[in-house]
């Protein structure tokens, strides 16, 4: 399995991983989230990542690359594009 993201948050990964299923691709979810020690690992990492066969990593990152061009402005999980 190889790295193809690093989703910003849950919503985001799951999102993700819906449409590379609908397009035939595996996709796996994994968290950086501790409950032992409150998700501090996600703010020195990331959330986590989201990994997919190597022999499929160049067609899913084609289709992420054309869901992201197609997905509205404003993504309810992305803090960094809402406007004050």
């Amino acid at each position: 399995m190889k790295i193809l993201l690093k989703p910003a948050n849950e919503p985001e990964a799951n999102a993700i991983k819906s449409i590379l299923k609908e397009n035939g691709i595996h996709a796996e979810i994994q968290s950086y989230h501790d409950r032992a020690y409150d998700g501090i690992f996600q703010t020195q990492y990331g959330w986590g990542v989201l990994r997919v066969p190597e022999e499929d990593f160049a067609e899913a990152e084609k289709i992420v690359q054309e869901w992201r061009r197609a997905a509205p402005d404003e993504l309810p999980w992305d803090e960094s594009l809402k406007r004050d």
